[in-house]
């Protein structure tokens, strides 16, 4: 497996990325991963498949009990109003299900938080599985209706939000 040293780093604590960059064009890789539903107080497995045929926006963050994702996962939440209808954001994290709907419920946020708790293949077959917190990377992908990735962006300063205009512009090309 690729490791990236110097690819992402947070305040002086220099971090290594394991898997390799995706980038426009490539296959988006499909994923298995959990989103606990409050609603039914259900654990249900979502899949990258399970969308297909729709532009997926999503939103990686280290976790969301960190600051900096916090804020960026809220911008999205208010971005999704001036998404093309139809297009999905998914926010993916290594935190909890559970934690994860606690999140959303206390804050509002309405799209789905996926977790990878479970393995670190999300962060692999992506590119952003930081290997010495054994969290992932901040990124955005946007994955088109034929299941590539028109978008990727990688952020390395982990105290840093990501652009949001590009995605945006990525979405709404994609969705056309």
């Amino acid at each position: 497996m690729e490791e990236r040293i110097g690819e992402a780093f947070e305040l002086g604590e220099q971090l290594t990325v394991v898997g390799s960059r995706l980038q426009a064009g490539d296959a988006a890789p499909d994923f298995t991963l959990d989103y606990f539903d409050p609603a039914s107080s259900t654990m249900q497995t979502v899949r990258l498949a399970d969308s297909a045929g729709k532009v997926r926006l999503l939103n990686v963050v280290n976790s969301l009990d960190t600051p900096v994702c916090h804020t960026e996962t809220h911008r999205w939440h208010h971005l999704s109003d001036e998404l093309p209808s139809g297009v999905i954001i998914y926010t993916i994290s290594m935190d909890l299900p559970f934690a994860q709907a606690r999140w959303h419920t206390a804050e509002g946020v309405t799209h789905q938080s996926l977790s990878s708790h479970r393995s670190e293949q999300f962060g692999h077959d992506y590119g952003v599985l930081l290997k010495e917190w054994r969290l992932l990377q901040r990124a955005v992908f946007v994955i088109d209706r034929d299941d590539r990735v028109a978008y990727a962006e990688y952020v390395a300063d982990q105290m840093l939000e990501p652009d949001y205009q590009a995605p945006l512009r990525a979405v709404r090309k994609a969705a056309t």
